[in-house]
């Protein structure tokens, strides 16, 4: 009978053992779920004092979950193993196992080292075989027992950790009061938590920034300037380009002169329409006033009105005739207000009724600091 319960007890450590490698899919972090089980030697109180055995080997699987790094919640199972002894007559041969939930608490230590405590209540079966040398029989009880433990734990790595347990099981009765018992448990507990700790991200070497540059001295730095060696002298972008305005210039074409009292323009003089013409074609970004001038003899009045319509003819024909586009041809009469040439002789007063071009160009430049 001994052997048998020897050869029982050495099937039930290496049941255990079998079930103590569980893994996982390799995780990307520890998580808060683990697994184990543990083996130990059980004492049943109150029984068995004489006559008997109350050391079995005891046995127990469980799982659990860490709501944070001190505090959790565990099921199992756990056999507490049997007591036999004799009553009188009758033998007996008890023995309790059952479920567990209980609530876990650790105390991490230094060096890997922690405390633990627990509480719970089990549902135990208790199951008791007599045998008084006539006949047998066997009876069982099902109820609830509270229980409390605590104990001592070493983490061989992040996953792994053996535990030193102690367990005191209360109020383990049978329905009648044969068997009333309370029960201590001491015993080792392997445990596995699934997942990898997290490893801390690689702390970046400090880079030290190059000073800016600034090769052409434009107030831009390399980095952003997208026109290199501009001209120090030149005022420039946000991207340090040469920042341009444009300038109007007068160009003088020519003078057409009238007769006396006159704004008919004499044939002679068309050629030289005709080269303005040929000039602002070439240049169609260019524009033109006609300004139309008179000689200082009679009334200035008059002569204003006179020089409006010597600037009027000459417009048109370069509109009508040569086809320059309105928009770009501007007429002006200035009297006798711009001589070209001073004083009352024949001479000056001929050289004063004339017309002049002038033709506004449009150039662009850089604008300069």
């Amino acid at each position: 009978m001994e052997l048998e319960n020897m050869m029982n007890h050495k099937l039930k450590f290496v049941l255990l053992a079998s079930l103590l490698p569980f893994t996982v899919s390799a995780a990307q972090e520890l998580t808060p779920w683990y697994v184990g089980a543990g083996l130990g030697v059980n004492n049943y109180e109150h029984i068995a004092t004489q006559n008997g055995q109350d050391d079995p080997y005891a046995w127990d699987v469980f799982a659990g979950y860490m709501f944070n790094d001190y505090f959790g919640a565990e099921i199992g199972f756990r056999d507490l193993g049997n007591a036999d002894w004799t009553n009188g007559a009758t033998s007996n041969d008890a023995g309790v196992k059952g479920s567990t939930l209980g609530l876990v608490g650790i105390w991490p230590l230094a060096n890997r080292w922690s405390l633990s405590a627990e509480a719970g209540a089990m549902y135990y079966s208790l199951e008791n075989s007599q045998n008084n040398g006539i006949q047998s029989s066997k009876y069982s009880t099902n109820d609830f027992a509270p229980y409390i433990g605590a104990g001592v734990g070493y983490n061989f790595t992040d996953n792994l950790k053996l535990q030193a347990k102690y367990r005191r099981y209360e109020n383990l009765d049978d329905d009648y009061n044969i068997v009333q018992a309370d029960s201590n448990y001491w015993g080792l507990e392997l445990s596995y938590r699934f997942g990898s700790p997290a490893v801390a991200a690689p702390v970046a070497a400090a880079v030290i920034a190059a000073a800016p540059v600034d090769s052409d001295n434009d107030g831009v730095y390399d980095d952003k300037d997208q026109c290199p060696a501009t001209p120090a002298t030149h005022k420039v972008d946000s991207v340090g380009c040469t920042i341009y305005e444009n300038v109007k210039n007068k160009e003088d074409v020519g003078s057409i002169q009238f007769a006396n009292d006159s704004a008919v323009v004499k044939p002679v003089f068309y050629k030289d329409i005709e080269r303005l013409a040929n000039y602002l074609n070439k240049n169609p970004e260019f524009t033109v006033e006609i300004a139309g001038h008179a000689s200082n003899v009679g009334k200035p009045e008059y002569n204003m009105v006179l020089s409006d319509k010597r600037a009027d003819a000459v417009a048109k024909i370069l509109v009508e005739k040569y086809g320059i586009s309105q928009s770009r041809v501007t007429s002006n009469g200035y009297g006798v207000t711009q001589p070209l040439v001073a004083g009352d002789s024949k001479e000056a007063h001929a050289a004063n009724r004339r017309i002049e071009a002038v033709v506004t160009t449009t150039a662009k430049q850089p604008v300069l600091k």
